[in-house]
């Protein structure tokens, strides 16, 4: 991953007055295509946003070997960081100009561990409902042949920015 697509600072992201300027769904995109820095987390965890479109997003990544627990594998941090970024992003593509969300819960259920073995994941959000202060989404952790390694779901709290 290219270190410049990166936020560095605070000041790397945009302020809330930006934000309120454009819609969610131009914000992630925006971010997907380097317009926008994407935020640090996602240099730590090596991921990184791949597809947009209204109530749907996909994030690809692999655990580093800094994100394993002491048995070898992914912490279930890193899979918690990868569904709630996908899942609460999909609701950011439904928020209009002026509007934000913020995570007020979300569930994961992980299937499978991840090992240096594992190929590429994808984490996939969708929304399920999207109304003008609550969102809910769920979100799927695959493989490239579709196996699934873990399920999440959240609930979004839409606000005004």
């Amino acid at each position: 991953m290219t270190d410049h697509l990166f936020a560095a600072s605070p000041e790397d992201l945009l302020s809330p007055s930006e934000l309120s300027q454009i819609s969610g769904l131009e914000f992630i995109r925006g971010i997907r295509d380097g317009k926008y820095p994407a935020p640090p987390i996602a240099k730590t965890l090596n991921y990184r946003l791949s597809e947009v479109s209204e109530g749907r997003v996909v994030f690809e990544g692999k655990p580093d070997f800094a994100a394993y627990n002491p048995l070898g594998g992914a912490h279930g941090g890193w899979f918690g960081t990868l569904l709630d970024s996908c899942m609460a992003c999909a609701v950011q593509t439904t928020c209009p100009k002026g509007k934000g969300y913020t995570t007020v819960e979300y569930k994961i259920t992980i299937l499978r561990p991840v090992f240096v073995t594992t190929p590429m994941l994808k984490a996939i959000g969708t929304v399920v409902s999207s109304g003008r202060r609550i969102a809910t989404a769920t979100g799927e952790m695959v493989d490239g042949d579709g196996k699934i390694y873990a399920t999440g779901t959240t609930t979004c709290l839409v606000f005004d920015l």
